[in-house]
């Protein structure tokens, strides 16, 4: 018999900027503390030979995300974990992917994001929302 440790989670969207190893939980833990965030999902966009993280939310009905707003979601996630975790760019969208058993689909956003084919659009509950990643001017390098 061998001592070690089982640890258990994913490990297909980690995030990687400047060689640090992010789990995106840490981030949408602190997100969800904010009452005017829905729900959220991360990447991590290859950007000027590194990764940034980017941060996409869901506001509650009628909410808009200004300036104010994304400070204080910048703030929260740094207050509570690390500068490496702050979002460079934080985006609102109408809505967020999800498979049919409703898992967020952190891979396919990322791969709307770099401009590359997403894998399973059929085991999409919402393949639509992809729609909302698309082409945004703020991720254009």
């Amino acid at each position: 018999m061998h001592d070690g440790l089982v640890i258990y989670g994913r490990s297909d969207a980690v995030l990687n900027p400047g060689g640090v190893r992010i789990g995106t939980a840490e981030i949408y833990r602190q997100v969800e503390k904010l009452d005017e965030v829905v729900e959220s999902i991360v990447i991590g966009q290859d950007w000027q030979k590194d990764v940034r993280v980017v941060l996409f939310v869901r506001l509650r009905e009628g909410l808009q995300l200004d300036e104010a707003l994304s400070k204080r979601i910048k703030e929260t996630i740094r207050a509570n974990t690390t500068p490496r975790h702050v979002p460079a760019v934080v985006l609102q969208v109408p809505d967020i992917p999800r498979t049919k058993s409703n898992k967020i689909v952190e891979l396919a956003v990322r791969a709307v994001v770099h401009g590359e084919p997403v894998k399973n659009v059929e085991a999409l509950a919402n393949p639509e929302a992809l729609d909302h990643f698309k082409g945004r001017p703020e991720l254009v390098s």
